[in-house]
């Protein structure tokens, strides 16, 4: 019995019907989606298959929803002719624009123009002889206005069976002497957009409400205006037959392409199962397509995807060649990639799909040959001819068995004497001494693998010297710079003062405080460059003296107290004494921790807590400061401290980005330890100080 069922089951006439039934099901499938989107121009609405009428439909909420958008737009933006032809639904950010553009002319191709004269100079010579196209531009917009104020006018009085009210303050537009919200109610479907709600009629508006006509109410001002709407049998009818016209045809279709991958699904699983099978046994049997290669045939499935429509439908700008070479070419190409995909199914049952591809091929041969070069090296060679070499020249030699002995013995002891003293220099060399040499007075292996780390220390002597020379010489750049730059700072600072005492126009007085802002910024990047590079540089003196870590702090945020209550945040400081005594500069200390409470109070959250946690242990005080940055920290610690490095990727903060990067290094100037930790938005500083007695 079994093997009858196994004779029709893997039969190639049975196979044959299963491969032809999936293809004509799948092109057929695919026929039918892309006949329907010709027919529908390109939307294939699937959702009406899940709609119980038109009140639901997105089709209701799209017609509501450009009625309201119409309304909205003649009585909050355009409201009369009048208004509009007085100019003040003018996009000023256009005209300023157009303006601007004939400005840019005026500059290049007038004669008129002056380049000695200020720019407030030439701007008011510019409007006085551009003063006709100016004003011809503003003509012409607000032209465009009433034109637009009139299309849309027509455009609601054109809805056969719509009726509108629509108010905001003064301004009233409808269609009909009926305005009461009660009048509308007689109608069979209504729409209220009042109060920032949204009510209507029939209740299944109200379900669709909750999908999104709750968003129409962006369409009134405030609580002075409203917008009625009301929908007779003459307009919903024929959007009610349309939509159920359209709900017939998509669910049709959706049941016929509901069988063919039925059917499809039956004989596509019917293939996978006895491909590569025979009657007459078990074994997986291949054929002249399976010798395509694995990862080529992979290549050409996606090649036929992307040839499918290039080739039926992209070319043809008549759509009625498109449907005729449809079926053809989808069928071709469905056949090639069945095929190919069936002969991955048998390389799959057949347990080679890695092993006949080209990549395994050439991976395994690549391996094969590296794999014969290692095993073939020198030393190998050396230790193949020692290993066989050695048992016969002791055979050939037994008379002098003795001395063969003491010879091997001098040899191998005089290789592990190499092998320490390489061992031994690669220790030093580890342990930072770069200069040490290692000495192999014999030739071969060890005197070559002495040579080579003896170079890799020069060579780390050398990048070692050469780091230290670049960071020296970039630390005095930065200091001399950052002190040459200070001299013309302070004057521009000093006329820019001076300025501001004097009367000028509202414009000039504008580009005085952004002179004013930028040099005051610019001053805090040249002085916080200076100190990061006597920071870093450890030219800083150091006073190591004892100092109370709390009374410190106590006292610094005292002194920040205006910065804290503008900043609106809460600094908790939790402390198990009031006298806690570190080992440290009292002077660059604060300097540090106040770098940290500046860092604070730019990138803290605002109305947010910061913890201030004071510990001390047997060897040493840790500082924590906590809070929760208001920019997200998708940033690690390293970076951070990098510097320039702000946690405000958008650099709209202030700051130069080198807090951090100073009070790491004035911290380690005070031999104590400096780290951060960031978890999520929480923003973590540790400064470890050594304990005072």
């Amino acid at each position: 019995m079994a093997t009858k069922l196994k004779k029709y089951s893997y039969s190639y006439g049975l196979k044959i019907i299963a491969f032809v039934i999936a293809i004509t099901t799948f092109t057929s499938g695919l026929y039918l989606i892309f006949d329907t989107m010709i027919k529908t121009d390109g939307d294939l609405n699937l959702r009406v298959l899940f709609e119980d009428n038109y009140y639901q439909s997105n089709e209701f909420h799209y017609d509501v929803e450009s009625i309201a958008s119409d309304l909205s737009q003649l009585i909050n933006h355009y409201k009369n002719e009048e208004y509009i032809k007085e100019g003040k639904t003018l996009n000023k950010d256009y005209l300023e624009e157009r303006t601007q553009n004939l400005y840019y002319e005026f500059t290049s191709n007038s004669k008129e123009y002056n380049p000695n004269l200020s720019e407030t100079e030439n701007r008011e010579k510019f409007r006085e002889i551009y003063k006709t196209q100016i004003d011809n531009i503003k003509n012409d917009m607000i032209e465009d206005d009433l034109k637009e104020f009139n299309n849309i006018k027509e455009r609601l009085n054109n809805k056969d069976g719509l009726i509108y009210f629509a108010k905001y303050g003064e301004e009233i537009f409808k269609n009909s002497n009926n305005i009461t919200s009660d009048s509308f109610k007689n109608y069979p479907s209504y729409v209220f957009i009042e109060n920032n709600y949204v009510s209507g009629y029939p209740e299944q508006f109200e379900e669709n409400n909750s999908r999104g006509l709750y968003n129409l109410t962006h369409y009134i001002e405030d609580s002075s205006s409203k917008i009625y709407l009301g929908f007779t049998d003459s307009y919903l009818q024929p959007q009610i037959d349309e939509w159920q016209e359209d709900k017939k045809a998509i669910e049709a279709v959706a049941n016929k392409v509901l069988i063919l991958l039925v059917i499809f699904l039956v004989s596509f699983i019917y293939l996978i199962y006895s491909a590569g099978r025979k009657p007459e046994d078990d074994d997986i049997h291949l054929s002249f397509i399976d010798k395509i290669y694995t990862d080529i045939n992979i290549i050409l499935e996606f090649i036929l995807i992307a040839l499918w429509p290039l080739l039926g439908i992209l070319p043809f700008n008549n759509m009625s060649m498109a449907i005729k070479l449809f079926i053809p070419v989808t069928a071709l190409i469905s056949t090639i990639g069945l095929l190919l995909l069936l002969s991955l199914i048998k390389h799959i049952k057949n347990k080679t799909i890695i092993k006949h591809s080209v990549i395994y091929i050439i991976g395994h041969k690549l391996f094969s040959f590296f794999k014969d070069v290692y095993n073939n090296g020198n030393v190998a060679v050396k230790v193949v001819l020692l290993v066989i070499g050695y048992p016969l020249f002791v055979v050939a030699t037994f008379f002098m068995f003795p001395i063969t002995i003491g010879l091997a013995a001098y040899l191998a002891l005089r290789k592990v004497k190499e092998f320490n003293s390489i061992k031994e220099g690669v220790k030093k060399i580890k342990d930072g001494d770069l200069d040490h040499k290692i000495n192999v007075s014999s030739n071969g292996e060890f005197n070559s693998l002495a040579n080579d780390i003896n170079s890799i220390a020069d060579g780390l002597n050398s990048a070692v010297e050469n780091e230290v020379k670049s960071e020296r010489l970039k630390s005095e750049l930065i200091s001399n710079v950052s002190h040459d730059i200070r001299t013309p700072l302070t004057s521009i600072i000093t006329y820019v003062d001076l300025l501001k005492i004097e009367e000028h126009d509202e414009k000039t007085n504008e580009y005085i405080d952004v002179l004013d802002k930028k040099s005051q910024k610019l001053k805090v990047l040249t002085d916080d460059l200076f100190e990061a590079s006597k920071a870093n540089s450890g030219n800083i003196p150091v006073n190591l003296e004892k100092i109370n870590l709390v009374s410190l702090i106590t006292q610094g945020i005292g002194e920040l107290d205006d910065r804290v209550q503008e900043s609106d945040l809460e600094f908790k400081l939790n402390t198990k004494g009031e006298d806690i005594y570190v080992l440290a500069d009292g002077k660059l200390l604060w300097r540090a921790i106040e770098n940290l409470f500046s860092n604070v109070f730019k990138y803290a959250l605002n109305d947010s807590r910061v913890y201030i946690d004071i510990l001390e242990n047997k060897e040493n005080v840790s500082l924590t400061i906590k809070n929760i940055s208001a920019y997200e920290l998708n940033i690690s610690p390293d970076e951070l401290m990098e510097r320039f490095k702000r946690g405000d990727e958008s650099r709209n903060s202030p700051g130069s980005g080198l807090g951090l990067s100073i009070a790491k290094s004035l911290i380690e100037l005070q031999n104590g330890e400096f780290d951060i930790e960031i978890d999520g938005d929480l923003f973590k500083v540790t400064l470890k100080l050594n304990k005072s007695e």
